[in-house]
């Protein structure tokens, strides 16, 4: 919050100075003048008070919090030393804030507002619509953001910033409960919405996991006419994980890592450890022409008993009819089974015409499919049919967005910008007809990040969020754009959330590997670059882990090993021919060399690659040079393309940026980097959701 929302602030405010907590603490006098506090732990004692002003701390226990490791005697005179300077700049400001004794120190009574106090005012005095502005500036920046002192410190203020989230909590919930008796229905909506922004990630992701059961839909075995290709029995596996998805007592596994054991032979216990939950549904779709069974059941994954079955038998035309009453009793079956309390989920927006539907079904798994020749355009067309059948189809409209989307991250077509477009406005068609889909965000939330509006991808996927907060591809969203922005610690525990449901999705660990070696786990960044091999996957990352570690022979070998793991299909750069496995050959080891042997001619070399590249490629911002670009510190080229246009194949690179390491930290250190983050919208960005780790706020540095 800047001075002039400060004095605006003031207007109406009792107290001599309004103090700003959300972000760097800041105290402004009610002429708007900030008082620029220049001693360090004076500004931190202020701001401790400011944050917990009904509480005066005592004079030994604020010497140790603020200057640790100090003998006792040195501590209480440097806080001796730090009250004088701080009594003589206040009384210059003529402010009078301070109420000192001999064993304490504290605020007089109403000498100081906040934003935090002004924040809760506003919501306990039924003031909502001026609540939500305020939260909407204040975003999800921390309290007193960007303070450390030592471990002692951190643990007071984490402490004093849960209490305060909690007030705030509480009070949200009294104004929510008020909004919705009294039907002020877009009021709450738009509250809820930019709460969920607020929510501290790290407690509202560890709350999620507590007293709730982990349960696994398999994929049902099929058996029908051949020619249905196991499609339909994959639709209701769909359906009952959306269904049971909402039910807050249960956290279920992910559709990535369930489909992993389609037709598996594995034993119950060992599909149950791989996905960590403790019950397994599984179920068996029998077709006979027109007559269709249904038979689930439910395996305690432990004993590998059956502790509850249901069967439904029906025409094929009533079994459609009826897929939804059908899921809907299987949700309420198990919820009795696990003696869970009831409720009542809301079923998507579907179709009524079968064959729709099925077209629907086979695009949509080729959509999540993504990869191999044919594969997307393929389920681009089967989606354009169903559509064509029946346009008010909002679940089709949001997968054929994904489908255009995909396609702009896993080929390399020409036209990425387009289809991200056309992608865009297949979202906003989806959720004209059904507004409670959280893909759809995520698809628009892709399309303003080309658009250089990051304010709008974070609010976007914290909207998503809210309407699904247990899918484990939005957490792994929300996840990434935090730490695409530099905020790693916000960013963990989504990431971590989004495995734990979904522990088979080989390209979430190349997210989570980012995320340890941006917080210096070079460990952890390594076993999970490591984990995303065993899966079958490329890690870059991996090869980025160990060269940050020392290993950096073993670094090279990893990333030419890259090629390999794609099973030899490399799709070349946006209008290029393919190589021939000579030359490719030597680009892998070229490359590999440029980027982890820490030689400065091999480095030359493939920055000369770089640039003939960006010359050349009919996409001259192609993540081919985007990323290895950052990891070898090259600044310029880094401004150069992601200041010119990001796509949804390159902006992932962003979350490379924020590693402490040589030579990739070059480019955060380049002069020209703040130039380059305020043009492509991040610095706004920031200012509503934090700065960076590695990044403090330019007025706040001495």
């Amino acid at each position: 919050m800047d001075s002039s929302e400060q004095q605006d602030n003031l207007t109406e405010s009792s107290g001599c100075a309004q103090a700003a907590l959300f972000g760097p603490f800041q105290l402004i006098m009610k002429d708007g003048a900030e008082v620029l506090i220049s001693n360090r732990r004076a500004r931190a004692m202020l701001a401790m008070l400011c944050l917990a002003p009904d509480e005066p701390i005592d004079r030994d226990h604020l010497s140790r919090l603020l200057w640790p490791g100090r003998f006792e005697a040195q501590a209480k005179a440097s806080l001796r030393q730090c009250l004088s300077d701080l009594g003589k700049l206040l009384a210059a400001a003529d402010c009078d804030l301070l109420d000192i004794s001999r064993s304490r120190i504290g605020l007089k009574a109403g000498a100081v507002r906040t934003d935090l106090s002004d924040l809760h005012d506003l919501l306990t005095e039924g003031k909502y619509l001026e609540a939500t502005e305020r939260l909407v500036s204040i975003g999800a920046i921390p309290l007193l953001d960007q303070m450390n002192y030592g471990e002692a410190f951190d643990d007071w203020l984490s402490v004093h910033r849960q209490q305060a989230e909690q007030r705030l909590q509480s009070a949200v919930s009294v104004a929510l409960s008020a909004l919705e008796k009294g039907d002020n229905l877009s009021e709450y909506a738009r509250l809820s919405s930019l709460w969920s922004v607020r929510h501290p990630p790290a407690q509202t992701i560890a709350d999620r996991k507590q007293g709730k059961v982990r349960i696994a839909v398999l994929p049902f075995k099929s058996i029908a006419d051949p020619a249905d290709h196991g499609f339909f029995a994959d639709g209701v596996v769909d359906e009952l994980i959306t269904s049971l998805g909402q039910v807050p007592q249960l956290l279920v596994a992910g559709r990535t890592s369930s489909f992993q054991f389609k037709d598996s032979d594995k034993p119950p216990s060992k599909i149950a450890d791989t996905l960590n939950v403790s019950h397994l549904l599984e179920g068996t779709i029998y077709r006979q022409g027109e007559q269709v069974r249904v038979a689930v059941s439910l395996v305690d994954a432990e004993s590998g008993f059956e502790s509850w079955a249901y069967c439904y038998d029906g025409s094929l035309d009533d079994m459609f009819a009826a897929r939804a009453e059908v899921v809907q009793a299987i949700t309420n079956g198990l919820s009795d089974a696990l003696k869970l309390t009831e409720h009542a989920s809301q079923p998507r927006k579907l179709t009524s015409d079968r064959k729709a539907y099925g077209l629907y079904l086979q695009g949509r798994a080729l959509t999540i499919r993504a990869i191999g020749d044919g594969v997307l355009p393929t389920a681009i067309e089967l989606l354009e049919k169903a559509l064509e059948i029946d346009p008010e189809f909002a679940e089709c409209w949001t997968a054929l967005a994904e489908a255009e989307i995909n396609m702009t991250v896993f080929t390399p077509c020409l036209d990425r910008l387009e289809r991200c477009e056309k992608a865009a406005g297949y979202a906003k068609k989806a959720l004209c007809l059904s507004p409670q889909q959280a893909h759809a965000r995520i698809v628009l939330a892709f399309y303003a990040w080309t658009q250089n509006d990051i304010i709008g991808a974070l609010d976007l996927a914290f909207e998503a969020y809210r309407l699904e907060p247990n899918n484990p591809d939005v957490l792994n969203r929300v996840g990434s754009f935090l730490l695409y922005c530099g905020r790693s610690r916000d960013a963990l525990p989504y990431i971590e959330a989004s495995i734990d449901q979904d522990p088979v999705n080989g390209r979430n660990y190349a997210i989570l590997s980012g995320v340890h070696l941006n917080l210096g786990n070079i460990e952890a960044a390594v076993e999970a670059g490591q984990r995303m091999v065993d899966l079958g996957f490329p890690s870059l990352w991996l090869a980025a882990a160990l060269a940050v570690s020392g290993d950096r022979e073993a670094a090279i070998e990893t990333y030419q090993l890259t090629k390999k793991l794609m099973n030899t299909v490399i799709y070349p750069p946006a209008g290029s021919a393919p190589l021939n496995p000579d030359a490719m050959d030597a680009y892998w080891l070229m490359a590999a060399k440029g980027l982890w042997s820490g030689k400065d001619q091999d480095r030359k070399n493939y920055c000369m690659v770089l640039e003939m590249l960006h010359a050349t490629l009919h996409d001259p911002c192609d993540s081919t040079i985007v990323l290895p670009a950052i990891w070898m510190g090259e600044a310029p080229m880094v401004f150069k393309t992601l200041g010119t246009q990001i796509t949804t194949a390159n902006f992932f690179a962003f979350m490379s940026l924020w590693t402490n390491a040589e030579p990739i930290n070059r480019v955060r250190l380049h002069p020209d980097f703040m130039d380059f983050v305020e043009r492509i919208g991040m610095v706004a960005a920031w200012e509503k959701y934090g700065w960076p780790d590695l990044l403090p706020k330019p007025s706040t540095i001495i």
